[in-house]
């Protein structure tokens, strides 16, 4: 199982697009994505602020930024295998 965190805010429209991209890309049996909304957090908000949305591997802590398509959301995920 890979470990994935989805970083994000209420009310973002690309978030809500890059969001809709994880759905149909990834395999819940495979992947395990927890999404955290920055607002609620004030380093993250101040780390991630501009940059959101943004998909992280939590084991290598590498970092997919927006903007990103299904080609690259496959070929991040299978880097980090």
């Amino acid at each position: 199982m890979q470990n994935f965190v989805f970083l994000t805010t209420q009310g973002c429209h690309l978030c809500e697009v890059a969001e809709a991209l994880l759905v149909a890309s990834l395999n819940p049996e495979c992947h395990q994505v927890d999404v955290i909304d920055i607002a609620y957090d004030d380093a993250l908000l101040e780390c991630y602020g501009e940059r959101i949305p943004v998909f992280k591997n939590e084991d290598t802590q590498a970092e997919l930024n927006w903007p990103f398509d299904a080609d690259k959301l496959e070929h991040f995920v299978a880097l980090t295998v």
